[in-house]
């Protein structure tokens, strides 16, 4: 057994749970706001609070308006400025044609794994 598995059953077992959480998180993160940007545009707070609604996949906007600089870089999201009805423009995200394409490959590949997963956390076993 490697010792990066072993590492990782001491810290489940250990107690330290929200640290396997918030690993999960990251990695699912930048999906869960293509996934909503492909519903309608939304700004940087908007995400934030419908992420933060949905189970408290984040805790603050520190973690939301980088993940969005990134995306953008990688061209998957595009961005557009709106008056506000209060207070100044915002910026808004949209979804590029290559952030709906990161998407679909990421729901294929999610389906797979999360049913590999719940197979073998519930006694299933390897088929």
């Amino acid at each position: 057994m490697g010792t990066g598995l072993l590492a990782s059953m001491w810290y489940m077992v250990s107690g330290s749970a929200p640290k396997v959480l918030s690993q999960m998180r990251r990695g699912a993160i930048e999906f869960c706001v293509l996934a909503l940007l492909q519903e309608s545009d939304m700004y940087g707070f908007e995400l934030t609070r419908k992420l933060t609604d949905a189970g408290g996949l984040v805790t603050s906007e520190g973690t939301v308006y980088p993940l969005l600089t990134r995306i953008r870089q990688e061209g998957l999201v595009e961005t557009f400025w709106e008056e506000s009805p209060q207070g100044p423009p915002r910026r808004y995200y949209r979804l590029t044609g290559e952030g709906v394409r990161a998407l679909e490959a990421f729901r294929v590949q999610w389906k797979s794994f999360r049913d590999a997963v719940d197979q073998l956390m519930e006694g299933g076993g390897v088929q």
